[in-house]
């Protein structure tokens, strides 16, 4: 309807209008509430599953995190006993035995580093799994020195037994970190699925308390314009206000209401303006 048309309107047909939508509302809504109410008992339950299958999944994350910082704490643990035994055997000479070049060894240092980054550092998945390899090309390296030291010195036999158990240690927490890295990538989607059928469901929820909401109102509704239709749009009081005041006020050269707000906003920006 372009503007002269809806200018032709009369207060008489929009009032008629206005009935005739509540009335078809008043009819109309309780099929669409039933129809919400039926979505809205099919979606609980899918949204509750949902909800269930990503705690669910975020429990056995929350496992597989203990066994591996359960793990991590021991070898790190370990390897402080290892470095000690290293430092004794230094100070008593028996490490040039066991092997001339240890002093060029670098293993605990780096270890101790990849810990330290593991630990404070917010990586995402791929840096976590570049540190984990880098671990275990070191842990590999610390297998071959165990073997090949212990056949040829069996009198380190207890340093290079807590070596290995240190190495054996960060094999376990590595594995159990690479486990949980695998089901945190199988969890977001889950997690994505929670949020949208949350949002649905929210969605749905407004939609019905609105229909509700407009349905409880359809006979006081309906009340209020067949009174307008038979006594007119003037004021009658009792919540019936005067609906053309504005009409006439324009009509008589006044302002209309959208020109009165225009220009209070304006003078409004004009005054904050003069005071910055």
């Amino acid at each position: 309807m372009d503007t002269e048309a809806l200018l032709a309107v009369t207060p008489e047909e929009l009032a008629q209008a206005l009935l005739v939508r509540r009335q078809v509302l008043k009819e109309q809504l309780p099929n669409v509430i039933r129809n919400l109410e039926a979505e809205e008992d099919s979606l609980q339950p899918r949204v509750q599953r949902a909800v269930n299958s990503h705690r669910a999944a975020n429990d056995k994350v929350a496992q597989v995190k203990e066994r591996r910082n359960a793990a991590q704490k021991r070898a790190g643990a370990t390897l402080s006993d290892v470095k000690q035994a290293r430092d004794s055997l230094a100070d008593s000479d028996g490490m040039v035995n066991l092997d001339p070049n240890w002093k060029k060894e670098k293993l605990f240092e780096e270890l101790q580093e990849i810990e330290d980054v593991i630990q404070t550092s917010a990586l995402d998945h791929r840096a976590e799994r570049k540190m984990l390899d880098r671990r275990k090309r070191l842990l590999e390296a610390n297998e071959r020195w165990l073997k090949s030291r212990r056949d040829a010195n069996p009198e380190m036999a207890d340093y290079i037994d807590t070596r290995g158990e240190m190495s054996s240690l960060y094999r376990e927490a590595d594995k159990a970190h690479r486990e949980m890295l695998v089901m945190v990538e199988k969890a977001q989607p889950l997690h994505e699925k929670k949020l949208v059928m949350g949002a649905e469901l929210r969605e749905l929820r407004r939609q019905l308390d609105r229909a509700k909401e407009l349905f409880a109102q359809s006979d006081s509704a309906i009340a209020h314009w067949e009174r307008r239709i038979s006594d007119g749009f003037d004021g009658l009081g009792g919540g019936f206000p005067d609906l053309l005041a504005a009409n006439r006020r324009v009509s008589e050269g006044g302002r209309s209401s959208f020109a009165r707000k225009s220009k209070a906003r304006s003078k409004g920006a004009s005054n904050r303006s003069e005071e910055e």
